[in-house]
């Protein structure tokens, strides 16, 4: 797979115009301006920079992910370095909007240097990304006009703290309307539990969970089609519950079935289940239930 450790590099391979910053770029395209075109396709590819873009499509449809949005209100979505990217040229789109484009060392020594790496939506799929209402759309166009006033302007030694303040905002204001989002997608939310259960319930009842072991949070959302990070956050948004959570209590609810039968050991219930080491189990159970397998099960054998 090919990398890009550089910026200049990766917007070489796009077929983008080079940068007027080794570190940082800009394509401005608010108002009637057209974001300019990248190359139409390309194998999976690597690079050391994030982006942030904003794609407003004009003419086409598109269906993203599993669902059809109403792209007029435009879409805002991040990568992060390191992120496999790759498409190809099944549809091709007019777009209004912007991309910024930064290479990690760009934060070297700052403090977003550390809050980058707490903003979960650089680890969503293209397909989570953020849909804006016209007026989080104009919050965000006059963030992205201030950090193009700096990038256009001769550098001096306040640029770069001018810029980074505004990249900054613009990824708080992010967070803000993905919350919004979240709470306005209660619909989704509850599917993705639905799917979630399900896939959890198919893994158990193929045996596979005896053979493989407990599935880890990044199998099941592969599965369902979206990455980890979204499925957990969603889910605990909407649930108060995390993925990781919502999976313990599937076993828990396994182990109950399984405690019902006294010629099973704690150890073999421990291991059918999944469990390497039978006082993980035995642990993970007491702190759910508030007793341990062995009182769970003398206390069925009584009543």
């Amino acid at each position: 797979m090919q990398h890009f450790k550089t910026l200049s590099a990766y917007l070489e391979y796009l077929e983008l115009p080079s940068p007027e910053h080794p570190m940082l770029s800009v394509f401005p395209a608010i108002g009637e301006g057209f974001l300019p075109c990248h190359k139409e396709s390309s194998p999976p590819i690597t690079n050391d920079c994030y982006s942030i873009s904003f794609k407003k499509i004009i003419k086409g449809d598109l269906n993203y992910g599993r669902t059809t949005y109403d792209f007029t209100n435009g879409v805002l979505f991040f990568i992060a370095p390191r992120q496999v990217l790759q498409w190809d040229n099944s549809a091709v789109f007019e777009q209004k909007g912007f991309s910024i484009n930064f290479h990690k060392d760009f934060l070297k020594g700052t403090e977003l240097a550390h809050q980058i790496k707490k903003y979960g939506f650089f680890s969503y799929s293209v397909n989570e990304a953020l849909h804006l209402s016209p007026k989080e759309e104009k919050q965000i166009a006059s963030i992205v006009a201030n950090i193009e006033i700096e990038y256009q302007n001769n550098q001096d030694e306040f640029s770069k703290d001018i810029i980074i303040s505004q990249l900054s905002t613009l990824l708080k204001y992010a967070n803000r309307f993905y919350e919004r989002q979240f709470l306005n997608r209660k619909e989704l939310s509850t599917s993705l539990l639905e799917q979630f259960n399900e896939q959890l319930s198919q893994y158990v009842e193929s045996g596979q969970l005896q053979k493989n072991g407990i599935p880890s949070i990044e199998q099941i959302a592969d599965k369902m089609g979206i990455s980890q990070r979204y499925l957990s956050d969603t889910l605990k948004k909407e649930t108060g519950k995390t993925t990781t959570e919502h999976l313990q209590l599937l076993l828990i609810d396994e182990a109950k079935n399984m405690l019902l039968h006294p010629s099973k050991s704690i150890a073999e219930v421990a291991y059918e289940l999944g469990f390497e080491y039978p006082h993980y189990f035995s642990r993970l159970f007491k702190k759910k239930e508030g007793i341990s397998p062995t009182a769970y099960r003398e206390k069925f054998s009584v009543n």
